[in-house]
């Protein structure tokens, strides 16, 4: 018999092998679109996977110990609190997940990651893909370059070479830039943050562009901090928020609910003086960078919205 379609065009008859496969990943596919149920699965399992960066300092990155540390990583802890408190597991077994640029996001869609506290952007494409917290931190994107190299701002990058983290949002920035003045500049795109320093340390390129708040991070780790500035006019403002799966309401609810007391009740502004006003690791540099009244704001209103 001739099987056609809803045209009356014949179409060619399935093979059963094949039909079954096709049911398979039909399957398969409808299993994975289905939501996690994080706080279950918390609940479940005893313990919470929570997503760090290795190099993001000062607000997630390791010490000379190989420990976690950081801004945004005591801000996870004192979250991971109140989770315990809702789920009423105070032996909640707590399992970090090194995270970076290029996977955070598909690794806290996928389910590894339950939540993701470092240095992430939020803004409105990223928003389509995963949740984001209260935002945690404001900052603008501008350049780190030797202090006699010249460079004081982006028109000053003209035939130099700038090195970009890869899936940054300072790496979207700096090639609309070049493209808008004709590619007249060098860029090269490094896997971190440290890479990028590195190459700018080596002599391998001429500016590095990323968040302020990172770029002082980065210098805070040189073996000669005062070589080295942060300069130019910030090529955007931006805001930082923990992340986790779109349909997670209920665990937003709680991480939103302990940001906002920790922002408002003065405790998150102790954390940033921690490693904003005193010296850090890993050399004990103080990067003597006080809140900005932006940020401040946030901590007085905080906010959920993205810059964009």
């Amino acid at each position: 018999m001739c099987i056609t379609d809803a045209f009356g065009v014949p179409r060619p008859r399935m093979n059963k092998p094949f039909a079954f496969c096709l049911l398979l990943c039909l399957h398969s596919s409808a299993a994975l679109a289905q939501p996690i149920d994080t706080l279950k699965r918390i609940a479940d399992t005893g313990t919470i996977n929570l997503g760090h960066r290795q190099s993001s300092a000062p607000f997630s990155y390791y010490d000379r110990r190989g420990q976690v540390v950081g801004y945004s990583h005591d801000l996870m802890l004192r979250v991971l609190d109140s989770i315990k408190a809702e789920l009423n597991l105070p032996a909640l077994t707590m399992k970090l997940i090194p995270v970076t640029p290029q996977n955070r996001m598909a690794l806290v869609q996928n389910g590894t990651v339950d939540l993701e506290c470092g240095s992430t952007t939020h803004n409105t494409e990223r928003a389509r893909k995963v949740t984001f917290s209260v935002s945690i931190f404001k900052i603008g994107t501008r350049l780190m370059t030797a202090r006699n190299s010249g460079i004081s701002d982006f028109p000053d990058l003209i035939g130099r070479r700038v090195v970009v983290t890869a899936a940054t949002t300072s790496e979207r920035l700096l090639r609309l830039f070049n493209e808008s003045t004709g590619r007249k500049f060098s860029i090269v795109v490094a896997q971190d943050h440290g890479e990028s320093f590195a190459l700018l340390q080596a002599g391998r390129v001429d500016a590095f562009m990323l968040d302020d708040a990172l770029l002082y991070g980065e210098r805070a780790k040189a073996q000669d901090p005062d070589k080295w500035v942060v300069v130019g006019t910030p090529m955007s403002a931006e805001v930082y928020g923990c992340v986790m799966r779109s349909a997670d309401t209920r665990l937003k609810s709680i991480v939103d609910a302990a940001l906002t007391q920790l922002m408002t009740s003065g405790e998150a502004l102790a954390i940033y003086n921690k490693w904003f006003e005193k010296p850090i690791p890993p050399r004990g540099l103080n990067l003597n960078w006080p809140p900005s009244p932006e940020l401040l704001e946030l901590y007085r209103a905080p906010n959920d919205a993205p810059l964009d």
